[in-house]
């Protein structure tokens, strides 16, 4: 990596950082500041619950603890744009546009804002402001972490979003799916050695984002976060281990994965709006914590609207990448609220052959094993409204005809209805045929509805000429 010289850092007219978005949320209206020393216990995450579809919130002193925390950073995926400088209907074109053209970090020669305060006697719930989030969960959780990781051969770094449950003064429980940390981890164990890793909490919502992208193996998601921010990260090596991490981060906690170790974590809730179950799993052992002098702690509520829409913006931009590659008919997808974000797709298709819709299906499964249900509509359907994909399946779909069963596919661990990870995947084909008649699936139309102007038309006593035409004054209930 090239180095970027301090003056270069200093003289970009915006810091990319955690902070520098909180400023635009409280400039826009959007960040709510809590009143001081609420519990972090339930109540954080409760008020941060309530507001969660309209304020970012703020809140000082939590706990007592001199760190403020802050959740609900998304509201929904025009707040994702906003925080990329995009128009939303741009949104995924420039994530899918920082995946195919990354931006590759730099090292820093400057100190590292997060490296202002060093902390290497641990004490995770003294040191920082960690809260308990759905009534169940087992404990404290760090929910907003980066975890990067460095493949023990190659070098190259992984970022990842874990459940981390503190488990003691300098030990967290982490859940790790199969994707590429476990893989890192993997080879780290079996050759007898912890797999160093660093936690980074309070980072730019770029890289929050990157974070999410459904990337191969040794892509590093910094580069895609570059991307997306036109300008490099700036990244630092950590205090105690050869993890780079970024310099403008608010926390960071360095560690290693401790080999053939495991302990119970869980339950917590997660996306599916379940809990996921208690059980043995990795351990980290914290070497030391890093943060700024003034550190904010981000952390996003377990199954709340901004877990689910942090995964849905990067996961839709790579499945749309992915399908795009075989079927140039495709056009846009969305991963549903309802489907968790996660497990359910709708894809809008230019459709211009019979049986194509099922090959889009066949390969939307093979983009990521969490899908496990998939639409494929027409153009006419507008897929961010759950009403019109359900009018499709109504009206151009026939389960004999255009239905698809995969049985004893890989899911997610964390559906609930799955048998550990092995569940069945179902696709609709609910597109009209690719040759009709002219009326055969004509959608109806009210000529001149898109150009009515409502204030011209309608008068603005609607009662009191209610009331006239009632008393039969239909002269007076003229305009």
């Amino acid at each position: 990596m090239t180095t970027m010289s301090a003056a270069a850092i200093a003289g970009q007219n915006a810091t990319p950082d955690l902070r520098s978005w909180l400023r635009h949320l409280a400039a826009t209206d959007r960040l709510a500041v809590a009143r001081a020393g609420l519990s972090l216990t339930d109540e954080i995450a409760a008020v941060s619950k309530r507001l969660e579809n309209e304020r970012a919130v703020l809140f000082p002193q939590p706990g007592g603890h001199a760190i403020p925390v802050v959740a609900n950073l998304f509201a929904d995926r025009s707040w994702v744009a906003d925080s990329l400088g995009v128009p939303t209907a741009e949104l995924l074109a420039r994530f899918q546009a920082a995946v195919r053209r990354p931006l590759p970090w730099v090292e820093s020669a400057a100190d590292a804002p997060g490296q202002e305060v060093v902390h290497r006697d641990v004490d995770l719930l003294r040191q920082l402001p960690i809260p308990k989030h759905n009534e169940l969960d087992s404990g404290p959780y760090i929910t907003a972490a980066l975890l990067i990781a460095r493949n023990p051969q190659t070098c190259i770094q992984n970022v990842s979003i874990h459940r981390c449950q503190v488990s003691g003064p300098d030990r967290i429980g982490v859940l790790l799916l199969p994707r590429h940390t476990h893989h890192y981890y993997r080879l780290a164990e079996q050759a007898g050695e912890a797999l160093e890793i660093a936690l980074v909490i309070g980072a730019h919502p770029a890289c929050i984002l990157a974070s999410q992208a459904i990337a191969a193996l040794d892509e590093d998601e910094m580069n895609i976060a570059g991307a997306l921010l036109g300008r490099p990260v700036a990244m630092v090596t950590c205090k105690t281990n050869r993890v780079r991490v970024p310099a403008q981060a608010e926390i960071v906690i360095e560690g290693r994965i401790l080999p053939k170790v495991r302990e119970p974590e869980g339950p917590f809730g997660e996306f599916p709006q379940y809990y996921g179950a208690r059980a043995d799993r990795e351990v980290i052992a914290v070497d030391a914590i890093t943060h700024r002098h003034d550190a904010i702690f981000h952390t996003i509520v377990g199954g709340g609207r901004e877990h689910l829409v942090l995964g849905e913006i990067p996961r839709e931009a790579t499945l749309l990448e992915h399908l795009q590659r075989s079927f140039p008919s495709v056009r846009d997808v969305r991963l549903t609220r309802g489907g968790t974000c996660r497990y359910h797709l709708a894809v809008k298709t230019d459709k211009t052959s019979e049986g194509e819709p099922k090959n889009i299906i066949m390969g939307a499964f093979g983009g990521h094993y969490d899908v496990k249900q998939v639409v494929v509509v027409d153009m006419d359907v507008d897929i961010d409204d759950p009403n019109e994909i359900e009018w499709a399946v109504a009206t151009r779909f026939q389960a004999d005809r255009d239905l698809v069963v995969v049985a004893g596919a890989q899911d997610s661990k964390l559906d609930p209805s799955a048998d550990g990870g092995i569940s069945a995947k179902m696709g609709l084909d609910a597109t009209k045929p690719a040759r009709t008649g002219p009326l055969a699936f004509k959608r109806i139309h009210v000529k001149g509805v898109e150009t009515v102007d409502l204030g011209s038309v309608l008068q603005h006593d609607p009662q009191s000429v209610f009331v006239r035409l009632l008393a039969g004054d239909r002269d007076r209930a003229s305009p």
